[in-house]
Formats: structure tokens, sequence, C-alpha cells
């Protein structure tokens, strides 16, 4: 890869010089013509350097800039001494002397006047600058006049707020296209106005100014930018609605509100998410509130002894039988793996979240269906462990603690359980709304937030 862009940097080298030896001369070389040179008289006239010294100080008297310039004549010599307002004066006045009939040279000696008094040039060119302002005092007010009447009409373009609300999709596009009328109209009145005074220089100055400030500001404030963007395209897609149970990559809850800058959650735990926009554009969501028919499941081990297909059978008329699992789509019950000691199956139950709670559904489908397969003689074995103990400590007697008797270790013996009656309350599969309410409640109390969320009902989700 490397010789390759070297062969390639070479080439793009060699081919002018190439093309240069390849081009054919040219029949007939034409030869420059050269310059015409001013030759230096052998003898002069008398009088002719004084002829020389008062053309030159005619000439400087009549340019208000070499009132203080010297000028002295010898042999076609011409000297110049003084001081001039600025040092592009210097350079002029050797040009202007240079070009007199019988000048052989000029030796320049005038320097720049930089003292501060009433007639210094810093202080006329100052004097004039200011005096040409105040003559320009009308032409700026009627420039900034114009300027304030287009920002004004812009401001009232961008105050229909009904028109852009209509148009727009949503609130939010509707705001951005107000700013950008009230922005264009205030740059476009600037434009116009720095014309009119011909500071047309000064506006290039300040649109490439305002360019190279707005790249660093991007640079600066990417992340910031980023989730603009993101939330007007999410205001556009709508992906969820208020109150959806939603997983945002690893975040869970429901949707409280899309703001212009972050989506906000309220997690199941009662506990307020706020997930930036940009990162909610980018991540896998999961809905669980679109489809209202959710599927749970879990995973039950049977003897490796037994019938494993009766035992998928019995656990899926079972799930089947039970109220709060749907009849479409039916229950299912499939053998997944073979473990150490048992046969794995997994059942898979529908239901409806409108009326039932999937948390709720999955904790009674389970003992539902284990106990309908122990009861049908089936064994749900624990896990079996293979111990090897060293031969050396096989010699070991065992002592018993203080306390502990001899014949029957206290780990040994059965532990009591305490017989609970299960009620209708606690066969409860209703869907559990406390974190909905909670969420309604949040947006009804919104205020200015709520005014600002981006979830519109009257769109279709995407």
């Amino acid at each position: 890869m490397i010789a390759r862009l070297l062969a390639l940097v070479l080439l793009l080298f060699a081919a002018p010089a190439a093309a240069q030896l390849l081009e054919p001369a040219p029949a007939e070389t034409a030869e420059p013509t050269p310059a015409p040179t001013q030759t230096i008289a052998a003898t002069r006239d008398a009088g002719d350097d004084d002829r020389i010294a008062d053309r030159i100080s005619g000439i400087f008297a009549a340019l208000p800039a070499f009132k203080q310039v010297s000028v002295s004549v010898n042999e076609g010599v011409v000297s110049l001494s003084g001081q001039v307002p600025s040092e592009g004066d210097i350079a002029r006045a050797e040009d202007i002397a240079s070009r007199v009939s019988g000048v052989v040279t000029v030796e320049n000696g005038i320097e720049r006047d930089v003292s501060l008094n009433a007639d210094s040039a810093g202080l006329t060119t100052l004097a004039e600058r200011v005096d040409g302002l105040v003559k320009m005092l009308p032409l700026i007010g009627v420039a900034l006049a114009v300027w304030a009447a287009i920002a004004l009409l812009g401001y009232l373009i961008a105050g229909f707020g009904a028109l852009w609300h209509r148009i727009a999709p949503n609130g939010f596009l509707a705001e951005l296209i107000a700013s950008a009328i009230r922005f264009v109209a205030v740059v476009g009145g600037l434009v116009v106005a720095l014309d009119m005074i011909g500071a047309t220089a000064l506006l290039g100055a300040v649109l490439g100014g305002a360019g190279v400030i707005g790249l660093a500001l991007g640079f600066a404030m990417r992340e910031t930018v980023e989730n603009y963007v993101a939330s007007l395209m999410l205001s556009l897609r709508q992906p969820f609605r208020a109150n959806d149970h939603v997983l945002i990559d690893e975040l869970e809850g429901r949707v409280i509100r899309l703001t212009s800058r972050a989506t906000v959650l309220m997690t199941l735990d009662g506990n307020h998410l706020r997930i930036p926009n940009g990162q909610v554009f980018k991540a896998v969501i999961t809905n669980f509130t679109r489809n209202p028919q959710r599927r749970f499941q879990f995973d039950l081990g049977v003897d490796a002894d037994d019938d494993a297909r009766a035992a998928r059978k019995l656990g899926r008329e079972t799930l089947a039988a039970l109220d709060f699992v749907l009849d479409d789509p039916p229950a299912e019950a499939r053998i997944v793996e073979v473990g150490d000691s048992n046969v794995v199956i997994r059942f898979l139950g529908w239901i409806d979240q409108r009326k039932a709670d999937w948390f709720k559904s999955q904790s009674l489908a389970i003992p539902a269906v284990k106990e309908a397969l122990e009861n049908a003689g089936f064994g749900l074995p624990e896990p079996i462990y293979r111990l090897r103990f060293d031969p050396r400590s096989a010699s070991v007697p065992f002592q018993p603690a203080d306390g502990e008797a001899t014949h029957e270790r206290a780990q040994d013996k059965p532990r009591p359980v305490r017989q609970m009656t299960v009620t209708e309350e606690d066969e409860d599969t209703r869907p559990t709304d406390e974190i909905a309410q909670m969420v309604d409640a949040e947006r009804r109390e919104g205020g200015s937030e709520q005014r600002r969320d981006l979830l519109d009902h009257s769109r279709p989700v995407e």
C-alpha cells in the first residue's frame, strides 16, 4: 500500500516534466523586445539643474502631502529630504521625481512624520475619518432604519404561530420555522444596510468571521447539536406514545414526555429517568405496549427417567386451562435440552395485557404447572453433585460440637413449613397500573414542560 502511494506521488510530480519534454518545440522563438534604456547625456546645458529642481518643486507644491519636502539637483542627481504623512508617500515622491526629463537618479532621504502636533498626519487622518463619519450619519441612520424595518417584518411573519403550526407536523418544527424566518430577516436586513453605506468589505469580513465561529461552535457543541437534530427526527417519527412501557437499550420504564433535549421515563420503581435524544434516536427500542398480546415463558426440568413428552403435554394443558392465558395464540411447551439429571421443558403462554398483568400471570403459571407435574408423579429433581473426599480425611472421627447430639446433627432436622391459605386476591392477575397512574398525574401537573411535549397522539407511530 505504501509503495503504491509513493509511486502515485512520483507520477504526479513527474507528469508535468514529462509533458514539457514531450511538447513539440515552436517553429520560431520570438525574441523579447528589450525595454528602451535612457541614456545619460555627455554634456549638460547651463541651468538644467535649476529647471529640474523648479519642475519637481512645482509638482510637490501642488500636492499637500509633499509640502515639507525639499528638492536639490546637482548634475542631474535629485536629492529629496523632508517629511511626509505616510510610508506610501515616500515611494510616491521618488517615482514622481524619477519621471522628470533629465533626472539621472534620485537620492531619497524623505522620512515619515510621526510627531504629535496639530498638523500631524495621524491626527489629520483621524480628523478626516471622523468628519467623514459625521457626514455619513444620515445615511447610516437610514440604513439602520431599513435594517430595523426588515427585521420587524420578519418577526411579524414569524409571529403567525397558528399558520406555522398548521403547516408543520408538530409544534417543535413550527418553532424551528419561526426561528429560521427571524434569523433570515435579521441577517438579510444587515446585508441590505451594509450595502447601503458601502461597507461590503465589512460584510464579507462579518460573514467570514461568523462562518469560522459557527464551525468552531459546531465542533464544541457537537453533542448538543446532535440531540437537537435527534429531537427533530423523533418528533417526526413518533416512535412511542405517552405512558408506553418501553425498553431503550438497557433502560426500562414508562414514557412521560419527549422534550427538545431528552426523553423522560418513569422507571418501574417510580424514579425519573432522562435519556438524551441523541442516545434514544440511535438505540434499540422495545415497546411492550403497542401489542396488547404478550408472551411469558419459564423452564421446568423433569426427571430423566420420566416420559418428557407426557410431561410436556400435561404442562401445556395445565397452562391452557388458566383463565388469564389466551386460547389464541395457544399455550406451548418445548423440550429444549437434556441436563445432567433432568430434561428441561420450556412452557410459553400468551396474555392480554389490557386484562392481565404480565408479571402476575407468570408468577401464577409457574406454580400451577409445577404442582400439576408433581401430582401426576413426575419428579423435578435437584442438581446432583458428586463429591470426592481425600482418603486421609476418612480416618478423622466426627467430633460433635457442644450441645449437639452425636447421633443427629442439627442441620439434618427437617424445618417446619408454615401453612398458608391462598385467597382469591392472591390469584388476581388484573393489570398493575400504579406506575401508569403516576405518569398520568405527572403529565397533568407538568405545566410548562407539558406544553413543550413533542409527543403527538394525532400522528401515527412509526
